[in-house]
């Protein structure tokens, strides 16, 4: 059978219309959480035929994952197989559970991402990221590679000196990992003479932050990377509840969605649909999973939909590189902007060894941004206006710079609890 993502628009409609039917027949069986929520909104889940008619039926958001987690689930705990923790918008984590049918699924979701980067058997990847702490992503790439018959190398985060080691003995011709860590694995191959690129290495794939602008040129994250090592570059988008990835294809116009995986609808403002490529926030409604399935699931981020035919000849449609999160939103000196933003800008700069954004609420109720940052060694704090300079040529306002040590910083920004690193902090005062 033809592969959904390349048939026509028309057909991948109905295919998730379909799909959405089953979805929610299981979910009226088998959920506590939707069947209260159906009985309690009177809604009449047999009326709801098409993605159109998702409309009128309520959100779900991070909150409800943590004040009834266990109603979610709608299997017998004996059938849970792996568990996994995401962080909670109340301060205590939310745990999700994968029987072995979810692990196949994220299996199939990520050899099919993997194979849209452009993966094959006979590739070796090497991959940086965790597969410990209850975390899902490095689990489900470790399963994707392994189904598609590539080779997978399991280094993990961080250690530079690791990580070459690894690539010199081994080979690998693919790095997976957050973009930013690449910054750091260059200057340790500039500091110890590696030629890197020398190297096997010839694509990598980002996770964790973004490497392009809205209108798919590389930001300037991508862009530094690319100038400094001429390797193909692609960004995903993923996240633990969607239990999908949307990755880009070679052409790097978007994430392509699974349609057998998921169904995605831009939300504005005034949690309606809004036309296609206009931002809004990403709402899914997962599909195939057994243990807990979400529907019109409330991410928090922000991107559009585009839904004309892809050069790669996908119909599906993709996810524009994230705007940012909806809560994280900040409004400083009368610019509105995301945290991405900052970050682009201090990712750009090779005189920053480490940062975090702080975000706080000043006398007259507006936001305040402090930005602590740690200097690479030679450098000193005359760089604080050169750094003020850079955030006003590029987001035309420049928000307060602190100059800490690296050891001060990084205890903020790698506390022990957490598994991936905080750079940003949000101590507004919310009404």
């Amino acid at each position: 059978m033809k592969d959904i993502e390349f048939q026509s628009r028309d057909d991948i409609k109905a295919f998730q219309d379909d799909l959405l039917v089953k979805a929610l027949a299981y979910l009226k069986g088998n959920s506590p959480y939707y069947q209260r929520l159906f009985s309690q909104a009177g809604i009449d889940i047999d009326a709801v035929r098409h993605i159109e008619d998702l409309t009128n039926i309520p959100f779900t958001e991070k909150k409800d994952l943590q004040l009834y987690n266990d109603d979610f689930r709608c299997c017998p705990k004996e059938k849970i197989i792996d568990y996994i923790t995401t962080s909670g918008t109340l301060g205590d984590p939310v745990t999700f559970g994968c029987t072995e049918k979810d692990l196949q699924r994220l299996a199939y979701n990520e050899r099919k991402s993997f194979e849209c980067a452009g993966l094959k058997p006979g590739n070796i990847v090497q991959l940086m990221t965790t597969l410990d702490k209850r975390f899902m992503a490095g689990l489900a790439y470790f399963l994707g590679i392994r189904e598609m018959g590539a080779s997978v190398i399991r280094v993990g985060n961080g250690i530079p000196e690791l990580q070459w080691d690894t690539i010199r003995r081994l080979q690998p011709d693919t790095l997976m990992c957050v973009p930013s860590f690449i910054l750091k694995l260059l200057q340790y191959a500039d500091e110890h003479g590696i030629d890197y690129r020398g190297s096997s290495v010839k694509r990598i794939i980002g996770i964790g932050e973004g490497l392009r602008e809205q209108d798919f040129s590389l930001n300037l994250l991508g862009r530094r990377i690319k100038e400094k090592w001429d390797v193909d570059l692609f960004a995903t988008y993923s996240s633990t509840e969607m239990g999908a990835t949307f990755s880009e294809c070679p052409f790097g116009c978007g994430g392509h969605v699974h349609p057998e995986l998921i169904i995605v609808e831009i939300i504005g403002e005034d949690n309606r649909p809004v036309p296609d490529g206009e931002v809004g926030e990403v709402v899914v409604t997962t599909l195939g999973v057994e243990a807990m399935p979400l529907l019109r699931f409330r991410t928090g981020d922000m991107a559009a939909k585009h839904t004309e035919q892809c050069r790669c000849g996908r119909n599906s449609y993709r996810l524009s590189p994230l705007v940012g999160r909806k809560n994280n939103m900040i409004k400083l000196k009368g610019t509105t902007l995301y945290p991405p933003a900052i970050n682009d800008v201090l990712d750009n700069c090779s005189y920053v060894e480490n940062y975090c954004v702080v975000v706080g609420t000043n006398d007259a109720g507006t936001d305040d941004v402090l930005v602590k940052i740690s200097l690479s060694s030679g450098q000193d704090a005359d760089v604080v206006k050169e750094l003020k300079d850079s955030f006003r040529s590029r987001i035309r306002v420049a928000p307060d710079i602190e100059v800490l040590s690296d050891d001060n910083l990084r205890r903020i920004i790698f506390p022990p609890q957490s598994r991936k690193p905080i750079k940003f902090i949000d101590e507004r005062k919310r009404k």
